[in-house]
């Protein structure tokens, strides 16, 4: 019987059947079409597993199956994920939280195409002027220079000059010969008209500007047909810019291009890469379109003035050795009278300009093969700069890292940071360049191209309709998903992962799509209270074109907000994988599960009834001025609970994570990474480490694992080693390793799995037939401890391991860290790659808190409630808290009102983001913040404390 046909659109529900990906007890869920669906649940649930990895990638593979086989082979095949059969699903688009690109060519401006718009715009409706004397730009045609000429030079006798050559050097002899050639005899060479003569040229080391005389006559209209055959001649030979002199040698310059009435330079035709930094043809030469260059630095070369030369002062060289540099530097010495035994601080500063700079003159290097061979070689020495320069040049990267420690990064002089050359630069719209528009923030952005239309001409109005148009509505769709602080001349690799994903939201809501799947992960991170609602209502509209939308969230409010709700539990990594309730969410907060007991008010995270009172000792920090900081000045009360708050881009992270957090880890650690400009700090003496414990992933590669990372794997092979049988056969830690030679299994290199290649189907992972899926060779697998292998350890779940190492203390601290932050269900062995974007960071969390603390380290954690559910942010703040309580100090950048309220110390900045932000509203405690009027913060924390 033939299948009946089933129409998409018939179809209400997207139905998903046997879905057994990762921990998902094969289930069965269902879920309507064009509606805003929340998937809900602890960390680790299987909230990922179902929306990504089983609907999106079955979307995925379902798109890749209507090409050819033969692309399809060079495209790579997808795996079909564990699921029984997947119905109603529309076109899938995943807009994630890891896909910003690193590249510093990559803006906010290019993502969202706004700049590429704004380029056109200045293309077609800018208006040139000249970077020399501020003049407007003028072309003019054959019959207005025509006319020009007659106003300028009736009756006066002229020469009418074609320019060949301007501003360059050379001798240029072949040049006059072409021109004689051609039948004229004068040139004006410099200002001056001389006869063409034979073997004629100039000084070759000196600038010059030639231009052919093409015509000497008196402007009359009597001799309207020479003039104007002149002027075409002209223009032929200047290639479209001709200059009149008259006797007095008043020259008018004249241009069918951009050309400044002045000076006489002139612009080519401007076109949309004419304003790209990433075209050669809108790019500053200089920092070939970055905005910065990198400097050598003279400090970091001579760190010690003290040492000399040969002792060690020249950082890049070392001490004194037998190589040719050094006989270089005791030539140059001999030349200029210096020692390289005396102190750097004893030479002088004409001796250390020219050690770095370089030496104008050649400088003779005498080398001594042997006594009776002596040579002296004439050399030419550039500088330790330039060397040092010139090495990385020719070992590319691995000289990069060697380099770091000697260069900065300084703002380019040329272009001064705005990636453009200058005559792009110079192009207006309402008296403003495309540089003054991307450093403008969204929000001020907006309020300049709102009414433009009244500030351009009716030309421009009517050229720039629709490229208007197209600008305005993006920047509409970014300051709904709350982006108003952004700037469009950002790059991409500053932006936190929910911004990222935010700004993919608002592309995605400016393409207009209609009947597509949008799934999102967590765009709520990073986002203040105040613009939630912008979130909420932007993926209303979304749903509103008609798409479904399925967000895995765990905020609140969007969960309240949601058209239907799909709570994934009960527990998390085996304990889960089951759909513990679906519905509305008036149904959901009926049900007896851990979600809705805190959307209920049955459980929360109760605020404390005391407030530590701290150590007595501050750290602080004296103006810093960095980005949108203006001049902060704050102070940071040691072994306290510190939570610093405001709404998205008012600062936070400028102010901890790259001017606090730097200034700690050079003082501690003598890290790089330079701060952002600040006076002083004070207080360091009072704590004596810090830890950052930030969002990155920690592994890309199904190798790394939460033992490699916490480094438990190392005391684990160690102590398979100490064993008798292990001793017996002389294994060392290698042999229980699966990254080397030795006690892996060779036939799957120690993965485990081996990858079947099907040519034009996926390729297909199958366990290892030698090994089974254990990792390792027989031998190794025969040395057991308490009866279990190595590969058995590694696939214990973290709280059996807790039990199994109950009696081993360096093993037991590392496990119990990560059973403490909510792991225990998580293999040791489990892949990272598997891992959700919470438990990576917790597993970062537990590495950090495993190790012995001191009672006066510094914590920073950058909003480390990230995909955690209710119940996980009560476990990690019961952790944080045991940190504190031992005398250390815990600061976390963070938006969620949980943690806020719990905090001993609140730092609020605002009041606004970008160029409204940057100052401290508020310093105390959660209820003095509540109290305060201004405070953004404190608005919605008040409404979350009173309940």
């Amino acid at each position: 019987m033939a299948n009946k046909h089933v129409d998409l659109g018939e179809q209400k529900d997207v139905e998903v059947y046997g879905a057994r990906v990762h921990n998902l007890k094969n289930i069965d869920v269902s879920f309507p079409r064009n509606k805003m669906v929340v998937v809900t649940g602890l960390s680790g649930s299987g909230k990922s597993s179902l929306a990504f990895d089983t609907i999106y990638a079955e979307g995925q593979r379902r798109y890749m199956e209507t090409f050819s086989a033969y692309s399809r082979q060079f495209m790579g095949g997808m795996e079909r994920p564990d699921v029984d059969k997947v119905s109603g699903l529309s076109p899938v688009i995943a807009i994630e939280q890891k896909t910003t690109s690193k590249n510093p060519r990559s803006t906010v401006g290019t993502i969202t195409e706004i700049y590429d718009f704004m380029r056109l715009l200045y293309a077609r409706v800018g208006e040139a002027f000249s970077y020399n004397t501020g003049e407007k730009m003028e072309r003019m045609s054959e019959d207005q220079i025509l006319q020009n000429i007659y106003k300028k030079f009736e009756k006066s006798a002229v020469n009418i000059l074609a320019p060949v050559v301007k501003g360059r050097k050379g001798h240029y002899r072949e040049l006059f010969e072409q021109i004689r050639k051609q039948g004229y005899v004068k040139v004006r060479v410099d200002g001056e008209i001389k006869d063409i003569v034979a073997k004629m040229q100039v000084d070759r080391y000196k600038i010059h500007d030639i231009e052919i005389v093409v015509d000497r006559l008196i402007v009359d209209p009597k001799d309207h047909k020479r003039l104007l055959d002149s002027i075409q001649t002209a223009m032929r030979l200047g290639k479209g810019i001709i200059k009149i002199s008259d006797k007095d040698n008043n020259v008018a310059h004249f241009s069918k291009f951009l050309m400044c009435p002045t000076t006489g330079i002139s612009y080519d035709e401007p076109q949309p890469n004419s304003f790209s930094f990433n075209s050669p043809y809108g790019a500053c030469e200089t920092c070939d379109g970055l905005g910065y260059i990198f400097v050598v630095d003279k400090k970091s070369i001579m760190p010690n003035m003290k040492l000399s030369i040969l002792n060690g002062g020249l950082l890049p060289l070392g001490e004194y050795r037998d190589i040719w540099v050094f006989q270089v530097l005791k030539a140059l010495g001999k030349k200029y009278n210096f020692s390289l035994s005396a102190p750097l601080e004893k030479l002088g500063d004409e001796a250390i300009d020219l050690i770095l700079n370089g030496a104008p003159d050649l400088i003779s290097v005498e080398v001594a093969y042997n006594k009776w061979n002596v040579q002296n070689y004439q050399v030419t020495f550039d500088g330790i700069i330039k060397l040092l320069e010139e090495q990385q040049e020719k070992r590319g990267e691995g000289a990069a890292d060697d380099m770091e420690a000697f260069r900065r990064l300084e703002t380019c002089p040329t272009c001064h940071g705005a990636r453009l050359k200058k005559e792009s630069l110079h192009f207006k719209v309402d008296g403003k360049n495309i540089f003054e528009l991307a450093e403008m923030d969204i929000n001020n952005l907006h309020k300049w191209f709102d009414g433009v239309e009244e500030r351009l001409s009716e030309r421009q109005n009517t050229i720039a309709k629709e490229i208007l148009k197209e600008i305005r509505a993006r920047i509409g769709f970014l300051l709904d998903v709350g982006l108003n602080y952004l700037t469009l001349d950002r790059t991409s690799r500053t932006l936190s992962g929910g911004e990222a994903q935010r700004i993919r939201l608002a592309t995605q809501i400016g393409s207009q799509l209609m009947n597509v799947m949008y799934i999102l992960d967590e765009p709520s991170i990073g986002l203040h209270q105040r613009d939630n609602e912008r979130l909420i209502t932007a993926l209303k509209n979304l749903r509103d074109l008609g798409n479904t939308v399925l967000v895995v969230e765990h905020d609140k409010d969007m969960i309240l907000e949601a058209d239907h709700v799909i709570d994934i539990g009960p527990s998390a990594g085996v304990h889960g994988g089951t759909v513990v309730a679906q519905g509305t969410p008036a149904q959901i907060l009926k049900s007896n599960t851990l979600t809705a007991a805190y959307l209920n008010g049955k459980k929360g995270i109760e605020v404390p009834k005391k407030r530590r009172e701290g150590n007595g000792h501050q750290l602080s920090i004296i103006k810093a001025s960095g980005h949108n900081l203006k001049d902060v000045s704050v102070d940071f009360p040691l072994g306290k609970f510190i939570a610093v708050t405001g709404v998205s881009g008012s600062g936070k992270s400028s102010l901890i994570t790259e001017t606090l957090y730097p200034i700690l880890n050079h003082h501690f650690f003598r890290a790089k990474k330079k701060p952002l400009p600040y006076e002083k700090i004070a207080g360091l003496k009072e704590i004596d480490k810090v830890i950052e414990i930030d969002q990155a992933p920690i592994g890309r590669t199904p190798r790394s694992n939460p033992s490699t990372y916490t480094g438990v794997f190392s005391d684990i092979r160690n102590l398979f080693v100490a064993l008798p049988e292990a001793k017996i056969r002389g294994y060392k830690p290698g042999r229980f390793s699966f990254n080397v030679k030795g006690g892996r299994c060779e036939t799957c290199q120690g993965a485990g799995m081996k990858v079947i290649e099907m040519n034009f189907l996926p390729d297909v992972q199958v366990p290892c037939e030698e090994c089974g899926g254990r990792r390792y060779n027989r031998e190794t697998l025969e040395v057991r401890y308490k009866g279990k292998s190595i590969s058995d350890v590694l696939d214990m779940s973290i709280e059996d391991a807790c039990q199994f190492f109950e009696h081993m203390p360096s093993i037991y601290r590392k496990i119990k860290t990560l059973n403490d932050v909510g792991l225990g269900y998580i293999r040791l062995g489990q892949a990272s790659t598997t891992l959700s974007g919470g438990e990576a960071q917790r597993v970062k969390l537990a590495t950090e808190l495993s190790k012995k603390d001191t009672g006066k380290t510094f914590y920073i954690l950058d909003e480390p409630t990230t995909g955690l559910h209710f119940e996980d942010i009560n476990v990690l703040l019961g952790v944080l808290n045991e940190l504190v309580d031992k005398g250390n100090t815990v600061l976390v950048i963070e938006h969620n009102l949980d943690v806020v309220k719990v905090a001993d110390w609140v730092i609020d900045l605002g009041e606004e983001g970008g160029a409204g932000g940057g100052k401290i509203i508020f310093e105390g405690t959660p209820e003095g913040l509540i109290e305060n009027p201004i405070s953004l913060t404190g608005k919605f924390l008040k409404k979350e404390m009173e309940g």
